[in-house]
């Protein structure tokens, strides 16, 4: 008899954001391991294009934005529900037989809210007292968790994230949203302010021979803040927002840019280091929560943000960089190959038949 699997992955819809890319990769990942005795159903608004990228692989379900209302919870009884993200508030009506929580990060306690009983720290208790098994997507935020919640009782485990470029893509007649004249840097994150995106372009206020390129939706309040900025002081020919960008254009400015920079303050992973890496890009973070984890010790890092360090930081490193140029992307391609979706799919896939 199957064991039923229901995972709430209704987040997929949003390509661009991190819980998007995560849910997608995770399903595309388990759809190439042997799932024999295991019903999978995928919880989504946009059955139609699953089932034809999927097929009979797995089992759908409809999201409705009326299934995070109790009155509407869905009233299946499944073996294992696995919540797919911290934020989700679509819950089964009937406990199943085990719950599996994945935490991607809690910055809402310290953005939101730091009053536990708050609104949105009481929904995520109410996660963690239904969990069986809690699944963190680093160390880093399994320790952020402990430090504000109470887990104990809770099986924990720890499964990294894998790399999202798996193949090169042919970025040969590609049309660009800005085609720099001048080496150029490349960051790519929502408009948020924990991107910590102001830190870069204070950065280049002065530097003249490289510019910076920043992708992703900045049509938001952050982004409005980053585009006044840019206007004050005389930035536009130095710095330029591309927007939302397709695969092939991420690839395209991943593989000409002379450094990845990713200054993040809080972040649970952070995915696009990965991807630079797969270039053999130098990788330039903070060294703040999870970016330490994820780059280890082949990616250069800020200690603090003051623009001349950052700077000076910068070029000191990316001339280390050149003098070692074959060794260091060597080493990068490494670290970017440590991180496998198959290897996170297998680990869950133990969990669903545990």
């Amino acid at each position: 008899m199957n064991k039923t699997v229901f995972l709430e992955s209704h987040n997929l819809k949003n390509r661009n954001g991190g819980l998007g890319v995560f849910n997608y990769e995770l399903i595309k990942a388990l759809s190439n391991q042997n799932l024999d005795n295991l019903s999978i159903t995928l919880n989504n608004k946009d059955t139609a294009s699953l089932k034809t990228e999927f097929g009979t692989q797995f089992s759908y379900k409809k999201y409705t934005s009326l299934q995070r209302h109790k009155l509407f919870r869905i009233t299946k009884k499944y073996d294992v529900w696995h919540s797919m993200n911290q934020n989700t508030k679509v819950e089964p009506r009937i406990h199943p037989k085990k719950y599996i929580l994945t935490v991607h990060d809690v910055n809402f306690v310290e953005e939101e809210s730091n009053d536990l009983h708050s609104k949105v720290n009481l929904l995520f208790k109410e996660k963690i007292n239904r969990a069986d098994t809690i699944v963190y997507i680093s160390n880093y935020a399994k320790q952020m968790t402990h430090q504000y919640f109470d887990t104990k009782g809770i099986e924990e485990r720890v499964i990294y994230n894998g790399n999202t470029i798996k193949d090169f893509m042919d970025i040969s007649e590609l049309t660009n949203p800005f085609q720099p004249e001048k080496p150029f840097f490349f960051t790519i994150g929502d408009f948020i302010e924990r991107k910590n995106f102001i830190s870069i372009i204070k950065m280049m206020e002065n530097i003249e021979d490289f510019t910076l390129i920043i992708a992703g939706n900045n049509d938001k309040s952050y982004g409005y803040f980053i585009r006044d900025y840019i206007q004050s002081h005389k930035l536009e020919g130095k710095v330029f927002l591309a927007g939302k960008i397709s695969n092939a254009q991420k690839q395209y400015y991943l593989k000409n840019c002379t450094a990845f920079v990713f200054p993040s303050i809080r972040e649970g992973f952070g995915l696009p280091i990965i991807e630079a890496m797969t270039f053999g890009k130098p990788v330039f973070l903070s060294t703040k929560t999870s970016l330490p984890e994820v780059g280890g010790d082949v990616a250069f890092y800020w200690e603090d943000f003051d623009p001349h360090y950052m700077k000076e930081t910068l070029y000191a490193q990316l001339q280390n960089f050149e003098n070692q140029r074959s060794a260091f992307e060597i080493k990068l391609k490494q670290r970017a190959d440590s991180f496998s979706w198959d290897t996170a799919a297998k680990e869950y896939l133990t969990l669903y038949r545990h």
